[in-house]
């Protein structure tokens, strides 16, 4: 497998039609692929420690950023919404704390397992918030045309 072939580019097929969260999604499809280049290239460990600190880091505010706004819209499966996210966080401080005592612990499947949760969350779980935010979107813009 190339390199090209690790990493993954967003295209509009993941958009969840908010601006912020397709932002937040694109810095972590940048994030990931910057810690598949520090993987090839036999980064120092520290690098790579920041980098996973950095994803698990921005993670947080993306989640949280994502779960404000279906909370805002009382998204009636957002609780099952936040769990995943925080198996995510949890997986990712578990990589940063097996890769402090090893650096080789940190494997291109390791980093491949943890970036497709993310990609299948967004074509999975996210996808289906999707449909729920369009109409209260629609309902509030009626509104203001009224």
């Amino acid at each position: 497998m190339t390199q090209a072939d690790l990493k993954i580019e967003w295209d509009p097929t993941f958009s969840v039609d908010v601006q912020e969260i397709d932002n937040h999604q694109k810095k972590m499809f940048d994030l990931f692929n910057e810690l598949i280049d520090l993987k090839q290239k036999k980064a120092d460990p520290k690098a790579v420690a920041n980098l996973i600190s950095e994803i698990n880091d921005y993670g947080k505010l993306y989640f949280s950023a994502e779960e404000k706004i279906l909370r805002k819209r009382k998204y009636p499966d957002r609780e099952i919404h936040s769990r995943a996210h925080r198996r995510f966080i949890r997986s990712a401080i578990s990589l940063r704390r097996e890769i402090a005592e090893d650096i080789t612990n940190l494997t291109m499947d390791t980093i491949l397992e943890l970036r497709n949760w993310l990609v299948d969350h967004i074509k999975t779980s996210d996808s289906l918030y999707v449909p729920f935010l369009r109409i209260h979107q629609y309902i509030d813009d009626t509104m203001q045309k009224n």
